[in-house]
């Protein structure tokens, strides 16, 4: 192996790998493997300088990927950076630099937007080094978002209730689901009425004019209004005042970028928006086609629509010899990104071969992946054809004092609808000449009333969301996530509705802490990020602007803001203690407390049942010497001392499985484990050995080195793996 390329995800390895010769291994990173810690702030101030330094660490269960990048990297002669052309994408490959040892500005950067053969080879050809400045921007992105988080979700825990979190962007976009939930609350509906009439038995028409005054929607107000106007009609004679005809041309649409093709998915298709990312990812990362497996679009996560010139020239060629002369513009469309510090090295969101259309598409793809193939597909093909021509007709009906305004609309040529599709039939209407009578044959009036603004759906939030500025591409599908999974919202029928603790949240917010709801405030945040990655603006500048004023502002809110934790008497005694009893909230729902807590701990249900705990068993804490107890995890049952938090031992229910295979590292003993992500086997010397495995072991030597072999499913099949070696071959 000459050449290593690292990217991110297995399914690109594996597309690329079909590009590529032996001398080149892809493998894969899995995304992150050094981040800050999860159990820590991870941030420390640098005495000297005052900058904020953050302290990276490899999470344990990417330990194994690393081990294994170090290893191929130190075999190789080469070692290329393939990971995504976003800042996220930068400062993974950052990090894998970091992590496996090497100088990130010394290894060749590739990118490419699209995972072709083509594309790939062009990479290759044109490296660059790794763009520091995205990666600080990311850098900020990420220490600002723990800054936040880490130091304002506590204070929301212990003044609001557990559970709670607080985010740059997530709070901001929840400020604005509040704030219309807010709108529609303090909606008063306002009355009005409409006239409808029936001309020449077939056309229908609206009241447009009476007695000179001009009728909007809210014009008329009261039923007796709606009376004089019919009752007026009724007695009227009428004639044609005027038939009017206008062409005008309906805009092709832009290409999709992020936002527009989570939207359109969502309102054409019924996707939600991380459904829709989740798709778009395998279409970019490589799947079957007629040609082999590879990417059939560009990159998902983009703000930008530019469009490559040759895939413009091969729309053109396409549009031509499918659709005719007619359906082809004398010149190439382009589009402006209107969206602030759009990436513009970036494309639109566009199929990677025009000759892989939806029927062509329909025998390879499945059912979800070819609904959003084929509606990017169109749209890209649209976005470079003609305009399409309607007839817009207006007649007007004059009476003595009332005027009735009829309206009709006409194709007249199909453009760009040729593949988007149009639904809308034809409202044609007929012949009259000027001054012809005309006969009323019916008018009737009904009552209306106006309605509250619309709730936001995830469409239009993300709409709004990126009208603001608020987030970025990558942003906005886990943004809404987010805000689902920490209950502060519900989408119940497609609408998003704010529960009762983000009102609670977001108005403390808005008193102590204004900037993190405030949008204006996220947007500019993301404009000097941009700038950060344009060079403009040094990063550590921007972090301390925000560190020290927001940590003030934190530990006044400890002090000053009180807190609205519900404690309210219930008149009953505790059977316990004899203290008052309270009505509190928790994480979960109400619950009635002991106002003697924490000496006394006794709860039970609103209901007035009890609340269960904890089952105990025979056995001792052979630390303490308590009871311990069988808890609920995640993870399913375990046993627990029952003076937590006081002794804090713990373990599993059942005794760990033992393997009889040495750790090949230390030579103690494997045990079986729960993690994150399933189980795995890890030796009990930890931390002072950090081996594990996630494949147990099979009657099979390795033919490498003579350890004792592992069998691990993957997608494409079982394999066999040596727990000390490493070494891989199909299994049987």
């Amino acid at each position: 192996m000459k050449n290593l390329i690292i990217v991110e995800s297995p399914a690109k390895a594996r597309t690329i790998t079909n590009f590529l010769g032996k001398e080149y291994k892809v493998i894969a990173s899995k995304g992150h493997i050094r981040d800050l810690p999860k159990s820590t702030f991870g941030i420390t101030l640098d005495e000297e300088t005052g900058d904020l330094v953050p302290k990276y660490s490899i999470p344990r269960d990417a330990n194994p990927t690393v081990k294994e990048l170090k290893k191929l990297a130190k075999e190789a002669e080469t070692v290329f950076i393939a990971t995504d052309e976003d800042r996220e994408g930068e400062a993974i490959g950052y990090h894998i630099a970091k992590a496996i040892g090497k100088d990130p500005l010394e290894l060749p950067r590739i990118v490419f937007h699209e995972i072709t053969k083509n594309a790939i080879e062009h990479a290759l050809e044109t490296p660059r080094k790794v763009d520091m400045n995205s990666v600080d921007a990311q850098q900020t992105r990420r220490l600002l978002d723990r800054i936040v988080g880490y130091k304002l979700s506590p204070l929301l825990a212990s003044k609001i209730q557990k559970g709670l979190s607080a985010g740059r962007v997530q709070s901001s976009t929840l400020k604005l689901v509040v704030d219309r939930e807010r709108e529609i609350k303090a909606f008063v509906p306002e009355e009005f009425w409409t006239v409808d009439a029936l001309f020449e038995k077939e056309i229908d028409a609206s009241i447009y004019d009476y007695n000179g005054l001009k009728i909007d929607k809210l014009t008329i107000k009261t039923e007796a209004d709606a009376n004089e106007i019919v009752a007026s009609a009724k007695s009227e004679s009428f004639v044609v005042d005027s038939l009017e005809k206008t062409k005008r041309k309906t805009k092709t649409p832009a290409p999709f970028m992020t936002s527009t093709l989570q939207q359109a998915a969502s309102t054409q298709l019924g996707f939600s928006p991380k459904k829709t990312m989740m798709v778009a990812q395998k279409l970019y990362e490589g799947v079957k086609t007629d040609k082999g497996t590879m990417g059939v679009i560009t990159y998902m996560r983009t703000d930008s629509l530019n469009l490559a010139k040759e895939a413009v020239d091969a729309a053109r060629a396409h549009i031509k010899n499918t659709y005719g002369d007619k359906y082809l513009p004398a010149k190439a469309k382009n589009y402006a990104t209107k969206s602030k510090g759009a990436q513009e090295a970036h494309e639109a969101i566009r199929p990677t071969m025009v000759e892989f259309d939806g029927k062509l598409a329909a025998d390879y793809l499945s059912v979800d992946e070819l609904k959003l193939y084929r509606l990017i597909y169109n749209r890209f093909l649209a976005c470079q054809m003609t305009e399409a021509e309607m007839e817009s007709q207006t007649l007007l009906f004059k009476g003595e004092k009332c005027t009735f305004k009829a309206s009709g609309r006409k194709l007249l040529f199909d453009g760009f609808y040729k593949v988007t599709g149009y639904n809308e039939k034809d409202k044609l209407l007929p012949e009259l000449k000027k001054g012809q009578a005309v006969s009323l044959d019916a008018i009737n009036q009904e009552q209306h009333f106006t309605e509250p603004p619309a709730r936001y759906n995830e469409a239009s939030l993300i709409k709004k969301l990126e009208s603001l500025g608020i987030g970025r591409p990558s942003t906005y599908a886990p943004t809404i996530t987010t805000l689902q999974t920490r209950k502060y919202i519900e989408i119940e029928k497609k609408r998003i509705h704010p529960t009762e603790v983000a009102f609670t949240v977001t108005e403390m917010l808005e008193k102590h802490f204004p900037e993190i709801v405030d949008s204006g405030f996220t947007s500019s945040m993301e404009e000097t990020l941009d700038e950060i990655a344009e060079g403009e603006a040094n990063w550590q500048t921007i972090l301390k602007e925000f560190y020290t004023p927001f940590l003030h502002k934190v530990e006044e809110g400890k002090k000053n803001i009180k807190s609205l934790k519900v404690a309210i008497p219930t008149g009953e005694e505790c059977p316990k203690c004899g203290s008052e009893l309270l009505l509190r909230k928790g994480r979960y729902g109400e619950f009635i407390a002991c106002s003697n807590f924490p000496k006394c701990k006794y709860t039970k249900n609103p209901d007035g049942s009890e609340v269960e705990g904890p089952e105990e068993t025979d056995q001792k804490c052979e630390k303490c010497g308590s009871i311990m107890v069988i808890k609920d995890s995640r993870r399913g049952k375990f046993l627990a001392c029952s003076a937590y938090p006081k002794c804090k031992n713990a373990k599993p229910l059942e005794p760990a499985k033992e393997l009889s295979v040495p750790c090949p590292e230390c030579g103690g003993t494997l045990q079986e484990r729960e993690g994150k992500r399933g189980k795995f086997f890890g030796c009990t010397n930890y931390p002072k050995c950090k081996f594990i495995a996630n494949f147990e072991p099979v009657d099979k030597k390795c033919p490498e080195c003579g350890y004792t072999m592992g069998k691990k499913s993957l997608k494409s099949g079982d394999v066999y793996e040596c727990f000390k070696c490493k070494h891989k071959e199909k299994a049987e």
